[in-house]
């Protein structure tokens, strides 16, 4: 099976499930093969575990959930030791972090402590418990949910594992179209229970060597730069996209060609993605929680930073 067919056999699962929202499945599945992480936020309701779930069980992974709550420790989530006095010994009790695809629900719900839980193993691939390194089985993919309305009981995440994320996206409120053939898809039953797996382990690391040899042309690569520095310079923005954030718009824009069936990228991949990409990696001089005026910022430093004009299959 080729790569286009597997995409397609991926999406097409995933859309027994989800209604519509084809541009977030892309997205989705854009992060994973790009080795990256993703954080959908949105108003409760509008099918993000059920879309977060419906991509774990289209995929032949382990799969893991954890409810983040104020009570969470970080113990509950990467494990610890106990004392076993069978075998008078400590040993190591793994948790749910120790699986393949991980649904962090309600992120925001738990403390700073337990969210920087996962700080090392979104980074590393790896867990530290008391002085001892545990690595974490590839490929490992978070997605995590949070609500921004909810604002009683939550704790905003910070700058450093907001970094973490490859992209913030968000669900959307589906048309009246795409609502009634929800109603009537989950008329019945739940559509997500009889979800089976259409990709192998090795199918998709197969797609994660590929997209690392999608072709950028180097004047894309300048555009992408460019893009970044602009945010450096804005007066709206205080702190702008660091180099780890150029890198994942890099990783990312070639996963993306490939999800489009392409062995190189178009000015259009690095457009689609700047703003789920790099707008959360933005802290401005406005209101508390301004994602939106993120948005707006970035959308406003694509339309005057020049796009470039090329051949972009041809390589040099």
């Amino acid at each position: 099976m080729n790569r286009c067919e597997l995409i397609d056999r991926i999406k097409s699962n995933i859309g027994k499930v989800i209604v519509g929202r084809q541009d977030t499945v892309d997205l989705i599945l854009t992060a994973l093969i790009a080795d990256g992480h993703v954080l959908l936020e949105d108003v409760p309701g509008t099918g993000k575990t059920m879309a977060a779930k419906a991509v774990a069980r289209s995929l032949d992974l382990r799969f893991s959930r954890i409810q983040f709550t104020p009570d969470l420790l970080p113990s509950d989530v990467t494990g610890l030791n106990y004392f076993n006095q069978k075998e008078g010994e400590f040993v190591f009790q793994r948790g749910p972090v120790f699986t393949q695809i991980l649904l962090a629900d309600e992120i925001n719900r738990a403390t700073p402590r337990t969210q920087s839980s996962l700080l090392e193993a979104m980074e590393e691939r790896q867990v530290t418990i008391d002085g001892e390194t545990y690595g974490l089985e590839q490929p490992f993919f978070v997605i995590a949910t949070q609500n921004p309305v909810e604002t009683a009981g939550t704790y905003p995440l910070p700058d450093a594992q907001l970094d973490r994320f490859l992209m913030q996206i968000s669900m959307g409120y589906p048309d009246k179209e795409e609502e009634l053939n929800i109603l009537e898809r989950f008329e019945k039953n739940n559509p997500l229970d009889e979800i089976q797996p259409v990709c192998r382990i090795e199918d998709l690391m197969r797609l994660k060597e590929e997209a690392l040899s999608v072709f950028v042309h180097p004047v894309l690569k300048s555009y992408l730069v460019e893009l970044v520095q602009a945010t450096r310079k804005d007066h709206e923005i205080v702190n702008g996209v660091s180099p780890r954030g150029s890198l994942a718009l890099f990783r990312a824009v070639r996963a993306y060609a490939l999800i489009g069936g392409r062995d190189y990228v178009v000015p259009e991949d690095i457009k689609a993605l700047a703003v789920p990409v790099l707008a959360h990696r933005l802290t401005t001089a406005h209101s508390f929680g301004g994602h939106t005026s993120n948005r707006e910022i970035l959308n406003r430093l694509l339309s005057f930073v020049p796009l470039p004009t090329e051949d972009w299959g041809v390589r040099l």
